[in-house]
């Protein structure tokens, strides 16, 4: 490639490679959701198309980059977890965090009408996305730990809020009504005043989903017509406890040491 007495400026470019041997986190954030979700119509607490299009935008991103090895997600929010070994982009921090953020976005725009038929898209998405690095598993994991207890503290807390307004309180009321509980006093509140068990709604809005390549049977069919099973890892949706060591144990492959 030809050189000019421009391309000095490429030295006001700054330096913003990651360290090397971590693990690296990109968390991307749907920005100003409360008003999409509301501009859209969302049900609340929990619309299950709104996460189903989140999950399949995670999916689509861990397909064109593999050195993704593990997503999380729950609400407007996705984790994604590059492996210490990444070499992506030179581990450039703008490069990776940009590609990744642009790939949901552009997928969430992509596959709204799969999941929402009946509903215009309004007006664009759009998400803003931080890099984390992690040196050590254990940091790696509380990283995780703390994305699903904020899922559960948040999903408990807006169950209540919801079933108190549809109920017929007003907002500032349910407000009220929660202020200084505790999750007992809550589970109760469901439990006694609407019959509702927290623990049998759905693992998606308690847990959240968290997304991993596993080795499955795919069949294809042959030119001649035969039918031949292959091994082939795909991204697979999961709504699985990562608190504990029991995901880590039957996923060795993630690279987490227990």
């Amino acid at each position: 490639m030809a050189k000019s007495k421009y391309e000095y400026v490429k030295q006001f470019e700054k330096n913003d490679v990651l360290l090397p041997n971590t693990w690296l986190v990109v968390r991307i954030d749907g920005r100003g959701f409360h008003k999409f979700s509301d501009q859209h119509k969302f049900k609340k607490p929990n619309d299950q198309d709104a996460l189903n299009l989140m999950n399949k935008c995670a999916v689509s991103v861990m397909n064109d980059i593999h050195d993704i090895v593990l997503a999380y997600g729950q609400s407007d929010e996705y984790s994604f977890v590059l492996k210490k070994d990444c070499a992506l982009y030179g581990r450039r921090e703008t490069k990776i965090v940009s590609t990744i953020v642009s790939l949901f976005t552009s997928n969430y725009v992509f596959y709204w009408k799969n999941y929402f038929p009946q509903k215009e898209l309004l007006y664009p998405p759009s998400f803003d996305g931080r890099a984390v690095l992690y040196p050590a598993d254990n940091n790696f994991r509380d990283y995780l730990s703390w994305r699903q207890v904020d899922c559960h503290i948040n999903n408990l807390y807006n169950t209540c809020f919801w079933a108190l307004v549809i109920s017929g309180k007003t907002e500032s009321e349910a407000e009220n009504a929660l202020r200084g509980t505790i999750s007992s006093e809550k589970n109760e509140l469901l439990f006694s005043q609407f019959k509702i068990n927290y623990n049998n709604l759905p693992e998606m809005f308690r847990k959240g989903s968290v997304i991993i390549r596993k080795e499955v049977d795919v069949k294809t069919t042959c030119e001649n017509g035969m039918e031949v099973t292959r091994k082939k890892k795909v991204a697979l949706i999961l709504h699985d406890d990562i608190i504990g060591d029991k995901f880590w144990k039957e996923n060795p492959t993630l690279g987490v040491i227990i």
